[in-house]
């Protein structure tokens, strides 16, 4: 166990409060569900929102401290109990979820755009930077969609029109029937892209971890040392 516990001794080799916490603790504008009041001066303003993150994070942290994380990305269990852990981080420390922060990239990226088009274009954009995958192509089927829509009202789709929109949102009903997606789903689909994220995150931990056990046994002192197995190592004796 030496080793494990050296190598785990320095943050920058496990660094597990980073992979734990990234997008959780440290963009502040996940954090700031509403905008701080215009009445307060800018240093005031900063001194507010550093003292939010701050209480964030130490509430995500005491949590982590607490609660056993196994790093088995390849067991089902072990990633149920990683999005569990996440989940009661998020609901203590008041953080958005993965879906929540998606819906708030969306309405602040396409709030001042006009038409149905580029919107489309640009839920295309957020995916892609999110890592996410259409496994099922529904983005072509919207856009084609669109294209008949265009071509039935003679114009481009502006998001003010109404009776153009209601066109749109009927084809897209016809899209979701077609792709057996219900809006009651929608709680299962949230939680399978959570588990999906802490799959991924766990993965990661996995990777990092193994390479810094790689490292250290290539050390002196560390030859003749054999590797733990990572879901043996316990977060919360280095956090």
């Amino acid at each position: 166990m030496a080793l494990a516990s050296r190598l785990l001794s320095k943050s920058k080799q496990l660094r597990a409060g980073r992979i734990l916490l990234q997008e959780h603790a440290f963009p502040v504008r996940f954090f700031a569900k509403e905008a701080a009041p215009p009445a307060l001066k800018g240093d005031e303003m900063l001194k507010n929102i550093f003292l939010e993150v701050k209480n964030k994070f130490e509430t995500a942290m005491g949590v982590l401290r607490k609660e056993k994380i196994t790093i088995a990305p390849e067991d089902p269990a072990a990633v149920s109990q990683y999005a569990q852990v996440m989940k009661t981080v998020r609901a203590k420390a008041d953080l958005f979820s993965e879906s929540q922060r998606i819906q708030y990239t969306i309405q602040t990226r396409t709030q001042d755009i006009p038409d149905a088009r580029t919107y489309l274009l640009t839920l295309r954009e957020i995916r892609i930077k999110r890592g996410l995958t259409d496994e099922l192509g529904a983005e072509a089927m919207m856009m084609e969609a669109l294209e008949k829509v265009e071509k039935e009202i003679k114009k481009p789709l502006m998001r003010n029109d109404k009776k153009g929109i209601a066109l749109l949102t009927a084809e897209f009903d016809k899209i979701n029937k077609k792709l057996g997606v219900r809006r009651e789903d929608l709680p299962k689909l949230e939680e399978r892209l959570e588990l999906n994220i802490a799959k991924a995150q766990l993965e990661e931990l996995k990777k990092e971890a193994t390479e810094a056990m790689e490292t250290q046994k290539k050390r002196e002192e560390f030859k003749d040392e054999e590797m733990v197995d990572v879901k043996s190592l316990d977060i919360r004796n280095f956090i």
